[in-house]
């Protein structure tokens, strides 16, 4: 049994690599776009919203390193979402024609996405560098605990949508505009503090709008939310994940009729 495990996680490890090396197969600066295209709409929305208003003036201090962080855990959010739809229906003769099991698919789609996402890590730390501010331990280590919460919300939903997408092919165009909608939903090209307060209580039941918050306070002001308000988040995550697990063990047996 113990082997049996091991092999899976090989073969998990195995489609992760294949499907990072595939992505940028045949592209003129192949890996380099796995850090060019998050840095290249960072810079963009930092020279327009830097212009726009000048963050200083309203108590923001180093708004491009929030801007910054910001983006990659929410593009680690938007990747890793959307290529967990796509895992069973993207690997269709790999589900139809032999059998292996289905959770090693999407999981292997997910880490797909956080090996990019470990690339984007170098830009995150070049800029903190350059801008000569360095957050304490405390803050990394919660960077590195929203980075897990984030992983793991986006695992909850591949194993929710994935199963569902092979049927419902239109999930795909609906996700993609929800994606847009959760960009501007939450926290990332402005700062919490000028929404008005009636308005905050709502921007943070989005999850990955609460974790891009106090992740950038935490990192960049060093302010954190109460124990207890993370402990009950981090557990309604959890729940999630096992909620996702559920679901898609019931959708299991359906999906290479589906396909």
């Amino acid at each position: 049994m113990a082997k049996r495990h091991e092999n899976y996680w090989e073969l998990v490890w195995a489609l992760a690599r294949t499907d990072f090396k595939l992505r940028y197969h045949g592209s003129v600066l192949g890996y380099v776009w796995a850090l060019l295209k998050p840095l290249l709409t960072f810079l963009i929305l930092n020279f327009v919203f830097s212009t726009i208003f000048n963050p200083k003036n309203s108590g923001i201090q180093h708004f491009s390193l929030q801007l910054l962080t910001s983006i990659m855990l929410f593009n680690f959010f938007a990747e890793g979402t959307l290529a967990g739809l796509n895992s069973l229906l993207g690997k269709a003769s790999l589900v139809t024609k032999i059998y292996v099991p289905r959770w090693t698919i999407v999981l292997a789609s997910t880490l797909n996405a956080s090996l990019i996402f470990a690339m984007n890590l170098i830009i995150i730390v070049v800029f903190f560098i350059w801008y000569g501010f360095w957050p304490g331990i405390p803050a990394i280590l919660m960077f590195v605990f929203f980075i897990f919460l984030t992983f793991v919300l986006i695992l909850s939903f591949a194993f929710i949508a994935a199963p569902l997408y092979v049927k419902f092919r239109d999930l795909s165009q609906i996700w993609e505009v929800a994606i847009q909608a959760l960009f501007y939903g939450s926290p990332i090209v402005y700062p919490l503090q000028i929404i008005p307060v009636k308005y905050h209580s709502i921007l943070l039941a989005n999850p990955i709008g609460y974790i891009i918050h106090f992740n950038k306070v935490a990192l960049t002001e060093n302010h954190y939310a109460p124990f207890w308000q993370n402990a009950i988040f981090s557990a309604i995550i959890i729940t999630l994940f096992f909620v996702a697990l559920f679901i898609f063990r019931k959708l299991e047996p359906k999906i290479a009729e589906n396909i």
